[in-house]
C-alpha cells in the first residue's frame, strides 16, 4: 500500500508508516492537479493545507484510494462531502498545533501593544528613537475571541495569564474556560475589545466576514489578528481602516491567496504599512507542532488500513473496534456502503449462506454512507467479499491484512 506524502510533511510520519510495512513516497511541493491525478496507485494521501482536493481528483485516485490523512487541523481544502460519497474518510490533526497558533497570537498582541516590531525596523535602518509613545502594556486590555474553538481557548488561557479581559463570540454554545466570558454577538465583542483575534473555520458563513461594516464596530485605535483564513477578512477594507487611523494596527498570517512553493513571490494590499506585520502563514509552523501532527495523522492511517478504527474521521462514519484477536484464526473485513435500508439484512444473508461463522460485528453511519466491519473464520472470506462487493449498494469492500504489531497510539 503506497502512501503520498505532499508538502514537506515532518519525516516522522514517513518513518511512522515505513515501520508498518507501508511504501512511502515523499514531494517537497504540492503538484499541480493534472500531476496529482496521475497517482493512480496512491492507497493513502497525505497532504498540509495548500493542496486543493477536488472532486475531480477523488474520482481520478479512486478506487485506488482509501484514506486522506490532512496533516494540518483545517480540512476546508478537501472535498468532504464527495469523499464521503466515495467512502473516503479524512483524518486530521485538530489539536496538533493549537499551542503553536496560540502562542504567535500572543507575540503579535505584545508586539502590537508595545511596537517593538517597528523599533526593530527603526534600529536596523540605524535609527536610535526609544520613547514609550504609543507603547502600552497589554495588562488590564481586552481580548475578543472570535470562535471559540481548540485555538481560541489557548489564546483565551493565556491572555488570561497575562492580566487581559477575555471575551468571545462563537455560533456554538462553549463552556468558558477561566473567567472569559462570551457575548451575544459579533457586533457586542468588536464594541468592547481593545484586541481581536480571529479563530473561524473557511465556510460560506465567514467568507468575507470581516468587511468595513465590522471593522467600523471596533474600537477606534484597537488592533486586527487574523490566523484563521484569509477569506474571512477584506484586505481592502482593513486597509481603508488602517490608513484613516481607525484601527492602530494588525498582524495578518493568512491570506485570501497564498503561494503554492516556498520562496514564491508575494504580492499583498498591505505591504508597506508599518503598523502592519505580516507572516507567510507560520502560526501552526513550529517543529514541536509538525512533529505532533505527523505521529497523530499517521497513527490515524494505520489504525484505519489495518484495523478499521475510523475513529477520528471529520466526515465517515465512526467505528473503534477492539484490536482483533488473531489466535481465533479470524480475519476482518470492513465494507463501505449506500446507506439505504437493507443493506445489512442483505450482507448477513450472503454469510449465512455461506455458513461463515462470525465473531463480531459492528455498524455505523454517516451522511450517505454506511461503514460495516466483519471479524470472520478465514474459511470462505475471499467468496464473501466478492459476493458483497458485488451487491449495488456496495460502495468497497476489503479484507485488512493480519497484523500483530501493537496498534500506534
Amino acid at each position: 500500500m503506497k502512501c503520498l506524502l505532499l508538502e514537506g510533511i515532518h519525516k516522522v510520519a514517513g518513518e511512522h508508516l515505513g515501520n508498518y510495512g507501508l511504501q512511502v513516497e515523499y514531494l517537497k511541493s504540492s503538484p499541480k492537479q493534472d500531476e496529482l491525478t496521475q497517482q493512480k496507485d496512491c492507497t493513502a494521501l497525505c497532504i498540509r493545507s495548500r493542496t486543493q482536493i477536488t472532486p475531480d481528483i477523488l474520482k481520478a485516485l479512486c478506487p485506488s484510494l482509501r484514506l486522506i490523512g490532512a496533516f494540518c487541523i483545517g480540512t476546508d481544502q478537501i472535498a468532504l462531502e464527495e469523499a464521503n460519497k466515495m467512502g473516503i474518510p479524512i483524518f486530521n490533526a485538530p489539536y496538533g498545533n493549537t499551542r503553536s497558533v496560540a502562542e504567535l497570537v500572543i507575540s503579535h498582541i505584545i508586539a502590537l501593544s508595545r511596537q517593538s516590531y517597528i523599533f526593530n525596523q527603526m534600529m536596523h535602518q540605524k535609527q536610535w528613537n526609544k520613547t514609550a509613545q504609543g507603547s502600552r502594556e497589554v495588562r488590564g486590555k481586552t481580548l475578543g475571541i472570535v470562535g471559540y474553538g481548540h485555538i481560541g481557548t489557548q489564546v483565551s488561557i493565556l491572555a488570561e495569564s497575562m492580566g487581559m479581559k477575555v471575551l468571545y463570540f462563537d455560533i456554538i454554545e462553549t463552556l468558558p474556560m477561566g473567567n472569559a466570558r462570551p457575548v451575544k454577538n459579533l457586533k457586542e465583542l468588536m464594541n468592547l475589545s481593545d484586541f481581536v483575534t480571529l479563530h473561524v473555520p473557511q465556510t460560506p458563513s465567514t467568507q468575507n466576514m470581516i468587511r468595513e461594516k465590522q471593522l467600523k464596530w471596533m474600537k477606534k485605535g484597537s488592533f486586527l489578528i487574523n490566523t484563521s483564513r484569509g477569506a474571512v477578512l477584506n484586505l481592502e477594507d482593513l486597509k481603508r481602516a488602517l490608513s484613516e487611523g481607525w484601527l492602530s494596527g494588525a498582524a495578518l498570517d493568512v491570506f485570501p491567496e497564498e503561494p503554492q512553493k516556498k520562496n514564491s513571490s508575494f504580492n499583498c494590499d498591505l505591504q508597506g504599512m508599518k503598523q502592519v506585520i505580516l507572516s507567510p502563514h507560520i502560526a501552526g509552523s513550529t517543529e514541536e507542532a509538525q512533529e505532533n501532527i505527523a505521529r497523530q495523522v499517521s497513527a490515524s492511517i494505520v489504525k484505519y488500513l489495518f484495523h478499521g478504527i475510523s475513529e477520528g474521521s471529520v466526515n465517515f462514519p465512526i467505528l473503534n473496534p477492539p484490536i482483533l484477536d488473531q489466535t481465533k484464526k479470524c480475519q476482518r473485513l470492513v465494507n463501505i456502503h449506500k446507506n439505504v435500508p437493507g443493506v445489512l439484512g442483505s450482507i448477513n444473508g450472503l454469510v449465512s449462506s455461506l455458513k461463515i461463522n462470525i465473531q463480531s460485528q459492528y455498524l455505523a453511519t454517516k451522511g450517505e454512507i454506511g461503514y460495516l466491519i466483519i471479524d470472520m473464520e478465514h474459511e470462505h472470506i475471499n467468496q464473501l467479499r466478492q459476493s458483497i462487493d458485488d451487491l449495488d449498494t456496495s460502495i468497497r469492500t476489503d479484507i485488512l491484512p493480519s497484523y500483530t504489531k501493537p496498534i500506534p497510539n
